[in-house]
């Protein structure tokens, strides 16, 4: 069985065939997705997703790209709706200063309040991180230590780094701070050598398997939508990169993600 661990399925990409679209990932092996919100709004619609589809997960919180939606009211909603039985982590929550939609300084306040929710609430948090790699790591680090210092038991399992394109280097801070690494289509890519390279490095009970679908469909599906079932070819490029059989693979990679989300824990 695999866990896709990252995808958003209440994108209007599969507003004509969501039904079919998980139960093709069913199909294909996948026993949990998880869904994670852009917004309050949208983590509000994604609950709703959830609460239709028994295979489907979800965590709530504020993109940085939506960092200027954030206001007063935001953390008492955010906790609220963090609630929900259905909800496994915060997220997505980070940095993005590529897109520059929002100053740093608000980005960098609202992913500090939503790592104080997610230490509150005791949830691992999902982290975007684009061209923020130094920023991220330095706060997801110092999070980590508090949260050792406050002997929470999510010090263990703060959360993951989605979509890993990092260095190596913040690769094994994110690892020495107990994070996991979450891979997706591009780790397939014939151009990805470099990633390929620290994929078949990193330890194997660190290592999650995502779709972030519609977006980074993997290799030979390129430029295509992408969806929950494709996370098995992830997955079996890794088992290629780390020179393991399929199925070991997909049991460790499905173990990671039920120790780190608490899949069905909270149900």
């Amino acid at each position: 069985m695999l866990i896709d661990t990252h995808c958003h399925l209440d994108y209007k990409d599969f507003d004509a065939d969501r039904h079919d679209v998980l139960a093709r990932a069913v199909d294909a092996g996948v026993s949990a997705v998880l869904n994670p919100g852009l917004d309050l709004h949208n983590s509000a619609r994604v609950l709703l997703l959830a609460e239709h589809y028994e295979i489907l997960f979800a965590a709530v919180g504020v993109h940085p790209n939506d960092s200027l939606g954030w206001g007063a009211d935001s953390m008492t909603a955010l906790k609220e709706l963090a609630q929900h039985p259905k909800v496994v982590a915060i997220g997505e929550i980070g940095l993005d200063y590529y897109w520059d939609k929002a100053p740093k300084p608000v980005q960098l306040e609202v992913f500090r309040q939503q790592l104080q929710a997610a230490a509150e609430l005791g949830l691992p948090v999902i982290v975007h991180n684009r061209d923020a790699g130094d920023d991220v790591m330095m706060m997801l680090t110092e999070w980590q230590a508090k949260l050792q210092r406050d002997n929470s038991p999510l010090a263990e399992r703060p959360g993951a780094l989605h979509s890993f394109s990092g260095n190596s280097h913040q690769a094994e801070a994110a690892i020495a701070a107990h994070f996991y690494i979450g891979l997706t289509g591009p780790l397939t890519f014939k151009n990805a050598r470099d990633l390929q390279q620290l994929a078949a490095s990193l330890p194997l009970d660190k290592l999650l398997v995502e779709t972030d679908s519609p977006f980074l469909s993997p290799h030979p599906q390129r430029g295509q939508r992408n969806e929950p079932a494709k996370v098995r070819l992830v997955a079996e490029k890794l088992a290629e990169l780390k020179g393991l059989p399929f199925d070991e693979m997909a049991a460790t990679t499905t173990a990671n993600a039920r120790r780190l989300f608490h899949f069905g824990a909270q149900q």
